[in-house]
C-alpha cells in the first residue's frame, strides 16, 4: 500500500516512522515535509486540494493521513472523501472540537462533562467588565486555532487586559477569547482511536508546554514530553465513561460523528480528570513519544477507523518509557532567529526533524521548533539520561531546550 501524510513537522515525521513499520505498505510520502524527513522519505510540495486528489490518483495512492489542524478546518478531509479517496482525519464540522473552543465548551457543559468555568468575551469593549468580576490568576483562550500560542494566563487585572488586546490581535481571537477558571493540578495527555461509534484509548503522555525549567515562561508549541505516564492510569476508566463518551454521544447526536483521532487535553484536579482542550488529531510533541511505543501496526489502525471495525482492533504496547526533547531556535515563541546551521551526527536516540531546509553547506533551521530527540528505555531515567546525552553531540549554536523533561513529581498542589 500507498501512504500519503501531509504535514510539516516532527509529528509527521513520528507518523511517517510509525507507517514505516508496517509490513503492508511499500511507499510513504509526505507533503510538504521538510529537509530532515527527506533524509528518509519520499516529500512532495502538493499545495491546493485539486493538487492533493490528483497526486493520489496518478500515483495511486490508499491511504491520506492528515497530520495538522489547519487543513483539516479548511475542509481537505471531506473533499477527499467527496472524492472516494480513504482519509484519516475527522470531518471539518467534527472538528469544531478543536476549532472553536467555544463550540467545545457549549459541548461539554450541556453534557456536564467536567471543565473549568468560562465565560465568552466577544470584543475589546466587552473585555474590561468582563475580566473585573474574575478570580486570579485567570486563563485566557483564543477561540480559534492558534498554532499552540493562544493561551495565556494571567495573574492580575492590568495583565488581563493586556492579554486580551494581544489575543484579539490574532486571528485566532477574531471569534473571540474564553476567560476560564485556573485549574490546579497537573496535566496529562490521553487520544482516542474513534471510527464514529466506538473507541479504543492510548497510553497516557504528558506535555511540557511552558518555555523554560519548572514550568516557567510563555507557553509554547510544546517543548517535549514523555509516555506513558503511570500516575494517570487510576483515572482512566473515570476520563472514558465522563469526558469521552459523552463528547462523542454529542457530536453524534449532532450529526457530525467523531471518526479519527481525538486528543484530550486533561488537568487532574482534586476533583477528578477535567477537560483543558480538545484536538482533532495527533499531538505535537506526544506523537513522538507515543508512536514509538506502539506494537500494534498503526496502519491497521487506521484502516479500521475508516471501515468503522475498531473492535478488530487489539492496541499493544512496548513496555518501556519514551521521552522526547524539543531544540528551539532562541527567540521561540516570539520572533526567533533563522539560518541557523545543523549538524546531527550519528546518534541512539531518533531526531524528528521539524523547522529545517537545506543550504549550501547542510540542514539550516527554518522554524521556532527545529526538531526534537527521542528515546526509549526500560526506564524513565534510562531514557532521560541517553536523550541528553546526545542532545549534547547536536551542533546547533545557541539551542533552547528544557533539561528537565519528565521530572515533574506530578503530586496534586
Amino acid at each position: 500500500m500507498k501512504v500519503l501524510v501531509i504535514g510539516s513537522g516532527g509529528r509527521e515525521h513520528a507518523i511517517a516512522d510509525a507507517f514505516s513499520r508496517s509490513s503492508k505498505i511499500n511507499a510513504i510520502i509526505v507533503s510538504p515535509g521538510n529537509a530532515g524527513i527527506a533524509q528518509e522519505y519520499r516529500c512532495e510540495k502538493l499545495g491546493e486540494f485539486s493538487a492533493i486528489l490528483d497526486f493520489c490518483h496518478q500515483e495511486a495512492v490508499d491511504l491520506v493521513f492528515i497530520g495538522p489542524e489547519q487543513p483539516i478546518q479548511e475542509g481537505l478531509s471531506d473533499y477527499l472523501r467527496e472524492h472516494e479517496i480513504k482519509v484519516l482525519a475527522p470531518s471539518r464540522l467534527a472538528a469544531r472540537l478543536e476549532t472553536s473552543k467555544f463550540f467545545a465548551k457549549q459541548i461539554m457543559f450541556q453534557h456536564q462533562v467536567p471543565t473549568a468555568k468560562y465565560v465568552l468575551i466577544s470584543d475589546q469593549d466587552q473585555a474590561a467588565d468582563i475580566i473585573a468580576d474574575f478570580n486570579y490568576p485567570v486563563v485566557l483562550k483564543a477561540d480559534g486555532l492558534a498554532a499552540g500560542k493562544g493561551v495565556i494566563i494571567c495573574s492580575d487585572e492590568l495583565e488581563a487586559k493586556k492579554a486580551c488586546a494581544d489575543l484579539f490581535g490574532q486571528s485566532a481571537g477574531k471569534t473571540g477569547i474564553l476567560a476560564e477558571e485556573y485549574l490546579s493540578g497537573w496535566e496529562v495527555s490521553l487520544f482516542a482511536f474513534c471510527d464514529g461509534q466506538r473507541y479504543l484509548t492510548s497510553l497516557f503522555a504528558q506535555d511540557h508546554k511552558q518555555l523554560y525549567e519548572q514550568d516557567q515562561g510563555p507557553n509554547t508549541g510544546g517543548m517535549g514530553a514523555i509516555c506513558p505516564v503511570p500516575q494517570a492510569e487510576e483515572y482512566r476508566s473515570e476520563i472514558e465513561t465522563q469526558i469521552l463518551e459523552p463528547v462523542l454521544k454529542a457530536m453524534n447526536e449532532l450529526g457530525c460523528p467523531y471518526q479519527g483521532i481525538l486528543y484530550l487535553g486533561l488537568m487532574i484536579t482534586n476533583q477528578g480528570p477535567k477537560v483543558i482542550e480538545f484536538n482533532c488529531r495527533l499531538g505535537d510533541p506526544e506523537t513522538q513519544v507515543l508512536l514509538p511505543l506502539l506494537k500494534t501496526d498503526f496502519l491497521e489502525i487506521c484502516l479500521a477507523i475508516i471501515e468503522h471495525r475498531l473492535p478488530d482492533i487489539k492496541l499493544e504496547w512496548e513496555e518501556q518509557t519514551a521521552i522526547t526533547v524539543v531544540l528551539a531556535a532562541p527567540g521561540y515563541p516570539g520572533k526567533y532567529k533563522k539560518g541557523i546551521a545543523i549538524d546531527v551526527p550519528k546518534l541512539k536516540s531518533k531526531v524528528f526533524f521539524a523547522g529545517v531546509q537545506n543550504s549550501e553547506s547542510g540542514l539550516i533551521s527554518s522554524g521556532g521548533r527545529v526538531l526534537a530527540v527521542m528515546n526509549k528505555a526500560d526506564t524513565l531515567k534510562q531514557a532521560r539520561a541517553s536523550v541528553y546525552q546526545d542532545i549534547e553531540a547536536i551542533r546547533f549554536a545557541d539551542k533552547v531546550y528544557r533539561k528537565d523533561i519528565g521530572q515533574r513529581t506530578n503530586l496534586l498542589k
